[in-house]
């Protein structure tokens, strides 16, 4: 099997998100994530955690990350289009802005 990178990327940070929902709206999201997850069963490898704030590093030049990044998980699937399928009707994708990218993960020769 091979490993996929889903990066969450969003115009409003998971905090702001959180800060901004009622408790029956955050109980609501959770469960949509948590019914993600049992569908895919062992396809999901780690399922992540929001992120927010961060740094952009690009030679000796370090500034603040863009913050689209909202999130990661990690999956495995056979291929990519495998990979695909596991995020199809993802709840992040019914977020406001909310968009995903898949990213395979190559093997390093000696590791």
């Amino acid at each position: 099997m091979k490993r996929y990178l889903v990066l969450y990327h969003s115009p409003m940070s998971p905090r702001e998100m959180m800060a901004n929902a009622s408790p029956e709206e955050a109980k609501a999201a959770m469960d949509a994530w948590m019914a993600w997850a049992q569908r895919s069963g062992d396809g999901i490898v780690d399922l992540g955690v929001p992120l927010e704030g961060g740094s952009h590093i690009q030679g000796d030049v370090t500034s603040v990350s863009d913050g689209t990044v909202a999130g990661y998980s990690v999956v495995q699937a056979d291929s990519l289009e495998a990979a695909t399928a596991l995020l199809e009707g993802h709840p992040h994708l019914s977020t406001p802005g909310g968009e995903i990218d898949i990213l395979e993960g190559l093997a390093m020769p000696g590791m």
